[in-house]
C-alpha cells in the first residue's frame, strides 16, 4: 500500500488587532498636561525669549522695540559677562566632580549598612528636603570667618581658618561647600546602582583573590559608569546655572551688592532682568548660556560613548 504524503500543516495567520482609540485617547489625556506644561512654559517660554532677545523691551508700557543684534553685542562687549563665566565654569568644575565623589560615598557606605537601614537613609537625605533659604542662613553662620563652628573647629587642631565669606579666594569654595551640602540626590540615585551591580561578579571576583578596593575598580565603577555619566551631565548642567546659593549668601541685601569673585552668571542674568530691567539683554544672557551648555553637553555625549560601559551592549 502506497504512503499517502501529507500536507504540512499550514501556518496560522496572526490576526491583527484592530486600532483601539478608546486606548489611544486614555493615553493622550494621561500625557496632556505634561504635553501642555511643555508646550506653554518651554516652547512657547523658549520662542518668546528669542524674539525678546532681538529687542529693548519696555515693562512700563509693555512696548518693544527692534534693535537687531544689539544685545549680543553688548554681551560681547561687557567685561562682568567674561568674569560671571569664569566664576561659574571654576564653581562648576569644582563641585560637580566633589558632588559625585561625596555622593558615591556616601550610597557605597548606605549599601553596607544591614541593621537600620531605612533610618540612616532617611537620614542622609534630609538636607536634601531643607528649604534653600534655611540652609544659606545656617551656613552663613558656620562660615563667619571670626565666630563660625567650622573656623573654631580647625582652631582645635592650630589651624587658622580663612575668611569665607570676605576673602575673594575662599568666596567660590564656600559656595561649593554650601551646594556639597544636598547631594543626596546624587546619592539614592547611585544608591540603585549599586544595588543593580549582579553579586555574582563580586563572588566571583573573591574566588580569584581581588581586594574589596579593587573590586571596586575593576567591578563598581564600571557597571554604574552610565549613572555616573548621567550624573556629570545633569550635575553640570545644575552648575552651569547656579543662582541660589550665591544669591542668598551675597546678594540679599537691599542694595544687591555683592563680591565679584560670587557673581555667578545666573546671577548677572538675574540683575540685568530685575534690577535693571533690561529683559532684551537678559533674554539674549539666557541664550548664551544655553548655546554654552548645549555645546558643553554635545561634548561629554562624546566623550561619555567612548568611556561609559551599558550592559548588555558589545564593544
Amino acid at each position: 500500500m502506497a504512503a499517502t504524503a501529507t500536507a504540512p500543516p499550514a501556518r496560522s495567520r496572526r490576526v491583527r488587532q484592530p486600532y483601539n482609540r478608546r486606548e489611544a485617547l486614555a493615553g493622550y489625556a494621561f500625557i496632556a498636561p505634561w504635553i501642555i506644561g511643555f508646550v506653554v512654559f518651554t516652547v512657547i517660554s523658549m520662542s518668546y525669549s528669542a524674539v525678546l532677545s532681538f529687542t529693548d523691551y519696555d515693562l512700563a508700557t509693555n512696548t518693544a522695540e527692534p534693535v537687531g543684534f544689539r544685545n549680543y553685542q553688548l554681551i560681547a562687549e561687557d567685561p562682568k559677562v567674561l568674569t560671571s563665566l569664569g566664576n561659574t565654569f571654576f564653581y562648576a568644575m569644582l563641585e560637580v566632580p566633589l558632588g559625585i565623589i561625596i555622593a558615591l560615598g556616601l550610597a557605597v557606605l548606605l549599601a553596607g549598612v544591614r541593621r537600620g537601614r531605612g533610618f540612616f537613609r532617611t537620614v542622609f537625605y534630609l538636607p536634601k528636603m531643607t528649604p534653600m533659604v534655611a540652609t544659606a542662613s545656617v551656613f552663613l553662620l558656620l562660615l563667619n570667618g571670626n565666630v563660625g563652628a567650622i573656623n573654631q573647629f580647625l582652631a582645635l587642631f592650630g589651624i587658622a581658618g580663612p575668611q569665607w565669606l570676605v576673602d575673594p579666594a575662599w568666596v567660590k569654595p564656600s559656595i561649593v561647600l554650601m551646594s556639597l551640602w544636598q547631594v543626596a540626590g546624587s546619592m539614592v540615585i547611585l544608591l540603585g546602582a549599586l544595588q543593580n551591580v549582579p553579586r555574582e561578579l563580586y563572588e566571583a571576583a573573591s574566588v580569584d583573590g581581588a581586594s574589596k578596593p579593587r573590586q571596586f575598580v575593576a567591578i563598581t565603577v564600571p557597571m554604574i559608569s552610565s549613572t555616573l555619566f548621567f550624573l556629570v551631565i545633569v550635575n553640570t548642567i545644575a552648575a552651569l546655572q547656579v543662582f541660589d546659593q550665591a544669591y542668598l549668601l551675597f546678594f540679599r541685601d537691599a542694595t544687591g551688592g555683592g563680591p565679584e569673585a560670587a557673581l555667578f552668571y545666573g546671577v548677572y542674568l538675574y540683575q540685568a532682568a530685575f534690577q535693571q530691567f533690561n529683559f532684551g539683554l537678559a533674554a539674549a544672557m539666557a541664550w548664551l548660556l544655553f548655546v554654552i551648555i548645549l555645546i558643553i553637553t554635545m561634548v561629554q555625549m562624546r566623550v561619555g560613548d567612548k568611556l561609559v560601559y551599558y550592559e548588555g551592549e558589545r564593544r
